[in-house]
């Protein structure tokens, strides 16, 4: 009787802690997503600019860092965190509607014929959201997988690449998306983050 051993395609863990047959976990791949922008430039239907992203960047966090000295040493605690721009490459179509949708954003934020400025956030800022799908498509819808929602962006730096005549690429425009804070989902967005629930804790010694 022939045995399969593709359930053995995995790291044996110590201790039983799962089970023999499992197998090696299916991964989420790259390029089954979706990118979507609510709120961006003024024209009503942005699914143009979801139909022509190429790639997206997900979100990176960091932590200041707090030194505090001690006796003989130091230690480290965290202080404010950053999130750092995600980047999206678009390709431009010949009917100019992502062009369009870029150029219209980039106006709200700045007048540049006017030389005259959004009065506050409100008026520019949009929600990005980008979610990893499991490859359904057409009657069998997709699944999300995971999400994420961007709050607060908006457009620090557009590129619209260059023009080459060597090359048999699709014109391109790159944007550098800042935001103010980041939300990663669950399947199913019950609206809680991936993270399970941690109570927060109070102290008044330093324990590093």
């Amino acid at each position: 009787m022939s045995v399969s051993s593709l359930n053995k395609f995995t790291v044996p863990i110590a201790g039983g802690q799962s089970a023999s047959s499992q197998g090696l976990l299916m991964p989420k791949l790259k390029y089954r997503f979706r990118v979507s922008f609510e709120n961006f430039g003024v024209t009503s239907s942005r699914s143009e600019l979801t139909k022509q992203v190429m790639d997206i960047t997900r979100p990176s966090v960091n932590f200041e860092q707090i030194p505090v000295d001690v006796y003989n040493s130091k230690i480290n605690i965290i202080g404010k965190h950053t999130w750092d721009p995600v980047s999206v490459n678009i390709r431009d179509d010949v009917s100019s509607n992502v062009s369009k949708l870029v150029g219209e954003q980039v106006q709200r934020q700045f007048d540049f014929m006017e030389q005259a400025s959004a009065s506050s956030g409100i008026d520019y800022k949009f929600l990005t959201r980008f979610e990893l799908l499991d490859g359904g498509n057409g009657s069998a819808a997709p699944i999300t997988l995971e999400e994420w929602e961007l709050y607060g962006c908006y457009i620090e730096n557009v590129n619209y690449n260059d023009l080459n005549y060597a090359s048999s690429e699709p014109a391109s425009i790159t944007m550098s998306i800042r935001f103010d804070n980041a939300v990663q989902l669950p399947a199913g967005n019950n609206g809680a983050g991936i993270g399970s629930a941690v109570s927060k804790t109070r102290s008044q010694t330093i324990t590093g």
